[in-house]
């Protein structure tokens, strides 16, 4: 081992202040060299409750620390631990090594910042950017603060501060904004929000760079104010909405992006890293084969002109969304048009659709591995955990390996069994996800316990062994947060019902056995340790709870549409019990904080400096969960919706109880008649608004909850109807989940 002694390490300090975060009053017993080794690389070595860590870098030091603590003292710092550790003393450790096997750590997704953080403070943030540092994130995604640059640069181009601040619209959706998806929508934004984020987000910048993270900062897209440039810009359309973009060939599209990238730096400095998409989910707005390579040369060019060393990071995206347009002929053509050394491609999908097979390494442009796993927030426990090493081993064995691993979800504070085991391999290679586990489930409890290994490791061959399931939002998800239609509701119910019996199945590609039994041994060990069950083991009770009760709603809503032919009596009762399952899951995601609503729309009014801004930001927050947009435009309904308190109970169950209550009819009806959907229609249009303006609508909660009794209770009255359910057959797998 070699260290530079005299040369103290430039972020010492920042570690210092990680370390007192993460151990408290023992902070002190943590010292930090700087160390001559190449590449990334740290070594630690503990005597006499002294810890040494040499690295050579900030990144490098924080995964040193974190290895320690796992591995000598059974700990781990994920998403919900609780923090300072109760660690009173640090055992003795040999010199201990290790090497990234990566160049970078690639770290978020524009949509998690509107699905996760929208609202977050400097606190939610500090141990947001300590987790990265634990975790060997190196080039983290930062966006907040950006409006103030889009402020700043388009008022030198004339525009007024008003004109602006309505372009950027509401604070919940900037970073749709940001990618050129949409403006005008939802706001207006205050000048306070701006100032304040201004001053955050350079806080923000500020600690990533002290741990030596590059952060990348957004750039321009061609998506400007029409005000503008009326006469040049071009409409185009996402989702139904609406945005204008300037031709590659006008001067104004390369002056627009470098007086940007200008007064990003005089706000924030530079690391030279631009993330910019100008066709994420929108393929250009004119077809001519030479277009796209245009866009992409004035892009560059802009960037170039305010910063002379400027890299743009680019998403895959969009080469898998719309893989119809986008042919392997025109993404040559377009990455072609890109020098090699300007260019970072992000393959965001690639534990599941990886661009760089199909493009044999990604016309050999540098790029990054990221697993996105989670679109738009969703709650639900689900992942393919097994299948990752090999996706992550054939890209570093490739002939063209990518330059870094990275993390790209819409939204974290999900499934961390499976961001957690990717984080790992930015460093060491585990052997399979069965012998990763011990240390995951230990570190996460900080015990060893017999039982709750054998739970996870149920879970494990059950929602987390999703090989064969398309994890898209866009296909049937199951029934809790989808919005209730009367299609195929017909006298002739044949066709429909055999496809959604297909639907529902196909969700259940486990043994539901091993599932419930998981849930028992969880709920077993809550029982007999309730520190624990305060902790991270009631956040997995809840996981694990959703997880049963999403697939017995699931089961009870076949159950009725299979015997709509009953007597009325009967199909009310099977109605009842399918509600029930609403009414008991709300319950239970009542007991734990980060389940509800209510915590979601606070976070979002404690930004409010007046009565109109609180109530733009409270609307953000109940919008984009429910409807995403306008009411009136079902393109993106649901696709945020969380299996959150308030949302099941005050929000869905009164869609589905809507849905029932016309179900005879919509049974009896002619279809050709509509009027039954058209009411539904009608209904479910008011109940959205009505949530938008007055948030949930809830029944008091019964009684003092408590999460492992209410585990326990749900348990009780679900387990064998849970246990009972169908496997899906392979046919089930190919009309439904596939």
């Amino acid at each position: 081992m070699k260290c530079d002694d005299d040369k103290p390490a430039p972020w010492a300090a920042t570690l210092q202040g990680l370390t007192e975060r993460v151990l408290g009053d023992i902070w002190n017993s943590v010292h930090f060299r700087l160390s001559g080794q190449p590449g990334r690389h740290y070594s630690y070595w503990a005597v006499a409750g002294e810890l040494s860590i040499a690295a050579t870098d900030g990144v490098s030091a924080a995964v040193a620390l974190h290895h320690f603590l796992r591995r000598h003292c059974g700990r781990a710092v994920h998403w919900d631990t609780a923090l300072p550790l109760p660690i009173h003393s640090l055992p003795d450790a040999p010199e201990t090594s290790g090497e990234a096997r990566v160049q970078e750590g690639y770290y978020l997704n524009f949509c998690t910042f509107s699905y996760t953080m929208p609202y977050w403070t400097w606190q939610e943030w500090e141990r947001e950017i300590d987790w990265m540092a634990l975790h060997g994130v190196t080039m983290p995604l930062a966006l907040t603060g950006h409006e103030a640059v889009l402020l700043a640069a388009y008022t030198r181009l004339g525009l007024t501060g008003e004109e602006v601040r309505e372009f950027l619209g509401g604070p919940g959706y900037l970073p749709f904004q940001y990618m050129g998806c949409l403006d005008t929508f939802a706001g207006p934004l205050s000048q306070a929000w701006i100032d304040s984020h201004r001053d955050l987000g350079a806080a923000i910048l500020e600690r990533e760079r002290s741990f030596g993270m590059t952060p990348v900062l957004p750039g321009f897209t061609g998506h400007v104010p029409r005000q503008l440039a009326p006469e040049l810009a071009s409409p185009r359309t996402w989702q139904g909405f609406t945005t204008h973009v300037l031709p590659p060939t006008d001067p104004l599209f390369e002056q627009v992006g470098a007086e940007i990238t200008k007064a990003q730096a005089e706000l924030y400095g530079t690391d030279h890293l631009y993330a910019a998409d100008p066709f994420i989910e929108m393929p250009p707005v004119d077809g001519d084969p030479d277009f796209a390579g245009a866009v992409a040369t004035s892009t560059l060019n802009g960037m170039l002109s305010a910063d002379p060393h400027a890299v743009w990071l680019m998403q895959a995206w969009p080469f898998s969304y719309q893989a119809d347009y986008w042919t392997d002929e025109r993404i040559r053509d377009f990455l072609n048009a890109i020098p090699d050394d300007r260019l970072l491609l992000a393959d965001l999908w690639a534990e599941s659709d990886p661009q760089w097979q199909r493009l044999s390494g990604l016309s050999g442009k540098s790029w990054l591995w990221c697993a996105l796993l989670n679109f738009g927030g969703r709650t639900e426990p689900i992942a393919d955990v097994n299948g990752v090493v090999h996706e992550i081993d054939s890209a570093l064995g490739s002939v063209h390996p990518p330059v870094g691993l990275g993390l790209s979800m819409e939204a974290t504070r999900n499934n961390p069994v499976f961001f957690e085991f990717v984080a790992d391999q930015l460093w060491q290679r585990p052997a399979d996800a069965t012998a990763w586990l011990p240390g995951f489930v230990a570190e996460r409890y900080g015990t060893v316990s017999g039982p709750l290994l054998t739970a996870w490791q149920g879970l494990l061959n059950t929602v987390y062994d999703a090989s064969e399931v398309r994890i898209f939002p866009e296909l049937f998800t199951g029934v809790l947060t989808a919005k209730p239609s009367y299609s195929g509701i017909t006298a002739d119910v044949g066709p429909w019902l055999e496809n959604m019996r297909a639907e529902v199945r196909g969700l259940v590609w486990y043994d539901a056995g091993l599932l419930v039994d998981a849930w028992a041994r969880m709920i077993d060990a809550a029982e007999n340790d309730a520190v624990l069950a305060r902790g991270t083991l009631g956040h997995d009770l809840v996981d694990v709870g959703i997880a049963v009760m999403s697939r017995v709603a699931d089961h009870l809503y076949l159950e009725i549409v299979e015997h709509l032919g009953d007597t009325e009596g009967d199909v009310r009762h099977r109605v009842e019990r399918f509600l029930g399952v609403f009414d008991d899951l709300e319950r239970l995601l009542g007991t734990r904080v980060e389940f509800t609503f209510e915590h979601w729309e606070d976070a979002a009014a404690r930004w409010a400096t007046d009565q109109l801004e609180r109530a733009v930001l409270i609307d953000n927050a109940r919008r984009i969960v429910t409807t995403w947009g306008e009411s009136s435009s079902p393109l993106l309904d649901d696709y945020s919706g969380r299996v959150w308190s308030g949302l099941v109970g005050g929000y869905y169950r009164h869609r589905w109880a809507l849905w029932a209550g016309g179900l005879k009819a919509a049974a009896d009806a002619d279809p050709a008649a509509g009027t039954a959907a058209a009411d539904l229609d009608m209904g479910l249009r008011e109940l959205a608004d009505s949530f938008i303006r007055n948030g949930p609508r809830m029944l008091p909660p019964a009684g003092v909850q408590d999460t492992t009794r209410e585990s326990r209770r749900l348990h009780t009255m679900y387990a064998t109807l849970a246990c009972s359910l169908p496997r899906a057959s392979q046919h089930d797998r190919r009309r439904g989940a596939r």
